[in-house]
């Protein structure tokens, strides 16, 4: 009788384990099926924006440096997204994307105060209709950013809680990186100013 409870107890032991490895997958696959959203999203951006300069190109001629800055950005931001993409799992391709996302917030950011000294551009209806397909697109993207990090979190909360954690470390689950853009505006300190 004896026997049969010690094996009861190990095949329980087994199938726990069984679980959390289920368990560990399932988490990683959720991360990835986010990152596959935030793919679509960026794809998106990225195919609007030579739209944009292209339109902005007749009405700021004098502002060609800020216009190959935007395409080079685009341009860094599209290859450090396909990298990300092939691997959303792999942290150094994450740190690469938000790095490149960065830059191209920044130089979008130069872009648009521009093209604000330019009335005929912003007149311009097809201009009109970009930015607010780009804005729209913006959008969806911090959505989805935000679901991949909260996929993210789950998954690392769950590869280093024990048990968890033995399974993660024996059956090679790294930890995850969080996409995470850098805001140097929210980083500075408010200007308060009473006169």
């Amino acid at each position: 009788m004896e026997f049969w409870i010690f094996i009861g107890l190990i095949v329980a032991v087994i199938f726990y384990f069984v679980g959390i490895y289920n368990k560990l997958v399932s988490y990683k696959n959720q991360f990835k099926n986010a990152f596959a959203q935030i793919d679509v999203q960026l794809t998106r951006r990225y195919d609007l924006i030579p739209n944009l300069v292209e339109t902005a190109k007749g009405y700021m001629k004098h502002e060609s440096e800020t216009l190959e800055a935007v395409i080079n950005a685009r341009n860094a931001a599209s290859s450090a997204n396909k990298k990300a993409a092939s691997h959303p799992d792999d942290p150094s391709s994450i740190k690469e994307l938000a790095a490149a996302e960065t830059m191209l917030t920044g130089s979008m950011g130069k872009f648009f105060a521009l093209s604000e000294s330019y009335p005929d551009l912003k007149a311009n209806q097809t201009m009109e209709s970009l930015m607010e397909e780009l804005t729209s697109t913006e959008n969806k993207v911090s959505f989805a950013r935000q679901s991949f990090n909260d996929s993210v979190m789950l998954y690392n909360t769950l590869r280093e809680q024990f048990p968890s954690n033995i399974i993660a470390n024996r059956y090679g689950f790294s930890a995850a990186q969080l996409l995470e853009l850098e805001e140097p505006e929210a980083r500075k300190p408010v200007k308060v100013s009473f006169s």
